[in-house]
């Protein structure tokens, strides 16, 4: 395999936490064997040494897609889509749409993802899986069942919905649910602070740190994920390789990770169907006949999620941009 200098673009870095830098940094990790550096913005003064770019998300990655493809052409350019993209901004962003065409190639991080893409680039698309180690479930409490989000609080990831759904279930149903994410939104955060008081099973946490949330998974009934444009959450793959079922929305992002026949789907914000869906769940018996279905219907999909295939999906997209 010849080594390449590779460039990733990613609109955040290790300050914003966030689905891009967690993704940017594992990419750094299984490309091991070339030279992989991450920036926000290309070119800068290592520019002229590099060999591919992989550019995550088209519309705030259009500047650097733009320069790469002045200099280069189409050779060695690739361009991730995230939810915005795929779900919002190629239907009407003339930047995020000219990255789509200025791209060798594209690639999207769920299975419906293509089907997004106009009929003029699906071609030069793939589907990469993004992928999360295998962790063993830790002890869970029989006292009630426990509930996560992850998140930070922004519109996209739609809160409101978990919130609504704390409202609505009996302070004695035994559902506590823990939410995790930084108030991205002041506005979100207000709204988890006044959820929190009112709710005595519903708990804020804030921002955790990665290793303490992955142990919160690990230690879960269920996690909720409530997102009304997604494209391709890691925290549903940490779940699911973690041994904990998930409860989320109906769209295409989520879908496209847990299959058309997941038994797990609530519709996007539908705060009274997730609150069904939570008490359906602490049902004796037949609640714990009902988190095992899901939990079965997760461990049939874990396979997609492991790094050595997202590691060798990688590796061959990368040869290929070089060598087209």
């Amino acid at each position: 395999m010849q080594k390449l200098r590779v460039v990733i673009v990613s609109p955040a870095l290790a300050d914003a936490n966030n689905g891009n830098w967690q993704t940017a940094r594992r990419w750094q990790r299984l490309l091991s064997g070339h030279e992989v550096r991450i920036v926000r913005q290309w070119p800068d003064a290592h520019a002229q040494q590099d060999d591919v770019m992989l550019a995550l998300h088209a519309r705030r990655s259009a500047e650097s897609v733009q320069a790469w493809h002045a200099g280069h052409g189409q050779r060695g350019l690739g361009v991730v889509l995230t939810g915005t993209d795929l779900y919002r901004d190629i239907a009407h962003d003339r930047l995020a749409q000219r990255s789509l065409a200025l791209a060798h190639t594209l690639v999207v991080l769920q299975g419906l993802g293509l089907q997004s893409l106009p009929s003029a680039h699906q071609a030069k698309a793939r589907v990469i899986f993004q992928s999360t180690g295998t962790r063993q479930t830790l002890p869970k409490t029989a006292r009630h069942l426990r509930v996560l989000m992850v998140g930070h609080l922004r519109e996209e990831k739609d809160p409101l919905t978990l919130m609504a759904a704390a409202r609505l279930l009996p302070a004695d149903a035994g559902v506590r649910i823990d939410h995790i994410g930084a108030p991205l939104e002041p506005a979100l955060g207000l709204a988890a602070q006044a959820t929190q008081a009112q709710c005595p099973h519903y708990r804020w946490l804030g921002a955790v740190p990665h290793r303490q949330t992955l142990e919160r998974i690990q230690r879960a009934h269920l996690l909720v994920h409530c997102s009304r444009m997604e494209g391709g959450a890691h925290v549903l793959m940490e779940a699911v390789c973690s041994g904990t079922p998930v409860l989320a929305s109906r769209i295409d992002g989520n879908v496209g990770l847990l299959g058309e026949d997941y038994a797990g789907y609530f519709e996007p914000g539908d705060a009274p169907a997730l609150a069904a869906s939570l008490l359906a769940c602490r049902v004796p018996v037949d609640g714990a006949a009902l988190v095992a279905h899901l939990g079965h219907q997760c461990a049939l999909r874990a396979p997609l999620f492991e790094p050595q295939a997202e590691r060798a999906a990688l590796h061959r997209w990368v040869q290929e941009l070089w060598t087209p």
